[in-house]
């Protein structure tokens, strides 16, 4: 697949759009996407901070990507956890994303959020990778 076919996909997903995804590179194990800030992201108008929803999105969808060059499209997410380490302020985001681990029946990827070279949060996930079943 490449970077055009993937943004392609992405594009097609309203809730992907809504984040204002953009494919930045795709690696045989690797992903790296930018996120356009919104004023509906804001939980606190006190703090201005991210909500950490759109984080924990934006982690799921890296690591459930990271897999795309082997499986050609998005998978089932079947645990994710998700670290939060500082606050994400207004501005846009980079989330990237990586295999660890790719298995006939399940995978495990992990995923940063990064804003201005800053890590905002980490996760890893485990996505289901079998076949559909006939």
């Amino acid at each position: 697949m490449t970077l055009e076919e993937l943004q392609a996909l992405v594009s097609r997903g309203p809730y992907l759009q809504w984040l204002g995804l953009k494919v930045l590179a795709l690696e045989e194990d690797s992903i790296e996407v930018s996120a356009t800030w919104r004023e509906e992201w804001v939980a606190s108008t006190r703090l201005m901070q991210t909500h950490g929803g759109i984080l924990a999105s934006l982690i799921d969808f890296a690591a459930d990507f990271a897999l795309v060059r082997r499986i050609g499209h998005g998978v089932p997410t079947i645990d994710l956890r998700v670290d939060y380490h500082r606050l994400a302020k207004p501005g846009d985001l980079i989330a990237k994303g990586r295999v660890i681990k790719h298995g006939r029946q399940f995978s495990v990827c992990e995923a940063q959020v990064l804003q201005d070279g800053k890590l905002i949060a980490s996760g890893r996930g485990t996505y289901i990778t079998a076949p559909p079943q006939p």
